[in-house]
């Protein structure tokens, strides 16, 4: 019973960065594996469904200025406008000249990019909102068919699973609102699940406007709804049975699936140091 309790507390009271990212790993790999055994997914759309998932959980504390979600969002994001540069001037500049272009463009997104957004933002105002949610999606189906060069399908199942990270993070910070112990409502409870900031019209017309545009410049959705129509809304007849999940087949490309079980192993082992 008090190791229950104790599991409680971590989970319902101390929601930070490392129950923030072991919640939203452990529910998006639930769901991408789901997604593989009724064939919405390969196991390498899985995996990136799993790891896009558990980045997803950590966008929404982005708005916390010292917070460690954003500073790996934005080493992440820095590292890609860097290599976007980098790339595109691949034998118009000298060796030197591409590391030094690198290294720059990295440092300014990473800093002083970093320090602007942080002055304009406030923990658990408007990126703490579902229709932030949609923003953060869209972002990431636009970013992964236009910069990864990923199928429209697969793109806008990474974007599903941002928002469902992202989700799971306002879900979990509703919950640290709830005292289980004093059985009371804390002042915060409200500020996290919302559908937007209501207190700043301004913005909200703004992000609005951005989801337009976001979604306007990502590829159609037409391939995923029709994934998840035949995986889903079909009725459990078409979804496997114990007997098939127990017997599902490998990928026939060869090691794929080696490839994503190694890949889960190593998640879940860091997952695991992250509460020692």
């Amino acid at each position: 019973m008090a190791r229950f309790a104790t599991i409680v507390r971590l989970i319902f009271v101390m929601a930070d960065f490392k129950t923030h990212t072991a919640v939203a790993a452990a529910a998006c790999g639930a769901l991408s594996t789901a997604a593989l055994s009724v064939g919405a997914a390969t196991a390498e759309e899985a995996l990136i469904f799993w790891l896009a998932g558990t980045l997803g959980g950590l966008l929404p504390d982005i708005d916390s200025d010292h917070s460690q979600s954003i500073q790996l969002v934005f080493s992440i994001m820095a590292a890609m406008f860097a290599s976007s540069l980098v790339a595109d001037q691949v034998g118009a500049l000298p060796l030197w000249m591409l590391w030094l272009l690198g290294i720059l463009a990295y440092l300014a997104v990473r800093y002083p990019v970093l320090a602007i957004f942080a002055r304009f933002t406030v923990h658990r105002g408007m990126l703490h909102s579902l229709l932030a949610n949609t923003l953060f999606a869209f972002i990431t189906v636009a970013l992964a068919h236009h910069y990864f060069f990923l199928s429209p399908r697969t793109s806008w199942g990474v974007g599903t699973f941002v928002f469902i990270g992202a989700t799971i993070h306002l879900l979990l910070d509703e919950l640290y609102s709830v005292d289980l112990s004093g059985a009371r409502i804390k002042k915060s409870f409200g500020t996290a699940l919302k559908i937007t900031d209501w207190q700043y019209p301004g913005l909200t017309i703004v992000m609005a406007l951005l989801v337009l545009v976001t979604f306007w410049i990502s590829p159609s959705p037409a391939a995923w709804q029709s994934v998840l129509h035949q995986a889903v809304w079909q009725g459990p007849s078409h979804w496997p049975s114990l007997t098939d999940l127990h017997s599902l087949k490998a990928p026939t490309q060869p090691g794929l699936w080696e490839q994503a079980s190694q890949h889960l192993t190593e998640l879940l082992r860091w997952c695991r140091s992250l509460w020692s």
